[in-house]
């Protein structure tokens, strides 16, 4: 979908070329009517990391709306102004048997130089690994309604001066707030940083790349928690906590109660801690780049002390270089992938022995008993999966129901006949529930989708697009479903008349 996207932005620039002179701010818009049904829930790729919009029952009629202003594109002389600003907004509504309406993106941002702020909702990943077929970035795939957040940020990779475009760097800082609604601990926060590098030039055949990304969940109260964990129900919540929180501090303030009622395990730290350390290498081929790309994870001490190193997320990316030359069959991009998250630094827990502090429960959490969860999606990667969403079969657990999973996945994109945009994805998997509430039958899953999207002259030009996605196994509900849709996307005219600046040497 994002290919078909793509290439209407481009034919809509093509055909609308003074929208590139500087001084003029280019307005996107994009909608999009479908329906969806299935023979059971949703089929897993019909709503993993579709930023929660997508319901998890259905029939449903979809209505998908959007329009957003990018930063103003660079002038006919190169120029590009060191201040400007954007917006975006994104409303889906869901009419059926779970009705919703949805604001997954509504924001402002602004740029200065190379940073950039923003306030409000708006779809992101995080980590170093494929953006188009993933099975979903370890930490924050996009598979939850996006936070609301103030943030930060050199959003992209920007070289360091002196350094001659050898060594660049990106990175955010920002804070958010988890929903109240249905949540048992409510009024939480959260704090997201990132640090990534790379090195080599953006003409080198070889490029490599590492960094890191930090996520806290933070403050908050509520009546369920023991009182050995929290105190009077209430966590951390002040300002004062704050610089131990980014920093990650042990025992802050020694004689503060409210952090002494903190359970042993976290070794007196403010929050839940969990994040990557991710590395890549990306090598430019004359007719293939590949991207190679390994996530590993940390939710505990394991990482530190070395003993999950068998579980993350390992990514090989390959993407053909050469453009459409209208053979009956065009080859985009392959992605594999492989996660293992079954290890979790063992099945022992002895606060004495580093070796043996194991059973790290990803995503779970005896203060924030929802889990990595925002409105009940899996912020990280969806197969982890929470207990609304597996079959009433298998032993429930709140929060985070499957974290020990062993996943190969495969994803394809390619263009037929020179018109249609194809788009695959297999996922094969075998799920051991958690170390607390085993699954003893490690059921298998799979889960597989086809896209299909066509240009047709409906409107003007629109995109007919048709998904067909299938789950078998057990541990979701076996179920067949598909969603067809129309989709219109361009750019609103600008009467505001535009005065170009002269050319130099004119």
């Amino acid at each position: 979908m994002r290919a078909v996207f793509l290439w209407i932005w481009y034919g809509c620039l093509i055909t609308v070329n003074c929208t590139l002179v500087y001084g003029q701010r280019i307005n996107q818009y994009q909608v999009e009517v479908g329906g969806l049904g299935s023979s059971d829930q949703t089929p897993f790729w019909l709503r993993a990391n579709q930023y929660g919009t997508v319901p998890l029952r259905n029939p449903a009629l979809r209505l998908n709306a959007g329009l957003r202003s990018d930063y103003r594109p660079v002038d006919s002389t190169g120029y590009r102004p060191k201040f400007d600003w954007g917006y975006g907004i994104n409303v889906v509504a869901n009419v059926g048997a779970t009705s919703q309406f949805l604001l997954p993106e509504a924001y402002l941002k602004g740029r200065f130089g190379a940073f950039e702020l923003y306030a409000g909702r708006r779809k992101e990943t995080i980590g170093l690994a494929d953006t188009l077929l993933t099975s979903g970035s370890y930490i924050w795939s996009g598979n939850a309604l996006p936070f609301p957040k103030i943030q930060i940020a050199i959003p992209v990779f920007t070289p360091i001066p002196f350094t001659k475009g050898v060594i660049s760097v990106m990175g955010t800082f920002s804070h958010g707030w988890f929903e109240n609604s249905g949540r048992l601990v409510q009024g939480s926060y959260l704090h997201q940083s990132s640090f990534y590098g790379r090195l080599g030039k953006p003409s080198w055949r070889v490029r490599l790349y590492g960094g890191f990304n930090h996520q806290v969940m933070w403050a908050g109260h509520s009546d369920y928690l023991d009182p050995t964990v929290a105190a009077n129900g209430q966590l951390p919540s002040n300002i004062k906590y704050f610089p131990s929180v980014v920093l990650g501090t042990r025992n802050p303030f020694p004689d503060d109660q409210n952090i002494q009622t903190i359970s042993h395990f976290e070794e007196n730290r403010v929050g839940n801690h969990l994040g990557s350390i991710d590395f890549a290498a990306e090598v430019n081929l004359n007719h293939w780049n590949l991207f190679a790309y390994r996530q590993f994870v940390y939710d505990d001490g394991s990482l530190f002390y070395g003993t999950n190193l068998d579980d993350g997320l390992n990514g090989l990316r390959i993407k053909n270089r050469d453009q459409p030359s209208g053979s009956p069959f065009f080859l985009r991009q392959i992605t594999l992938e492989y996660l293992f998250t079954g290890s979790q630094g063992g099945d022992l827990f002895i606060l004495e022995d580093p070796k043996k502090r194991g059973r790290d429960d990803y995503f779970n959490h005896s203060q924030y008993l929802d889990g990595w969860t925002y409105f009940g999606r899996t912020l990280g990667t969806p197969f982890l999966t929470p207990q609304q969403e597996v079959s009433s079969s298998l032993p429930p657990r709140y929060g985070i129901a499957n974290n020990r999973v062993s996943l190969f996945h495969f994803g394809l994109s390619a263009l037929i006949l020179d018109k249609v945009d194809i788009m695959a994805r297999l996922s094969f998997s075998h799920n051991a529930g958690t170390y607390q509430i085993p699954y003893l039958t490690i059921p298998a899953q799979f889960s597989g989708l086809l896209t299909a999207s066509l240009p047709v002259r409906l409107l003007g030009g629109t995109v007919l697009n048709g998904s067909l996605a299938l789950d078998s196994g057990g541990l979701l509900p076996n179920s067949v479903g598909a969603y067809v849709g129309l989709r219109k996307a361009g750019l609103l005219s600008n009467k505001r008349r535009v005065i170009t600046s002269p050319r130099r040497g004119y």
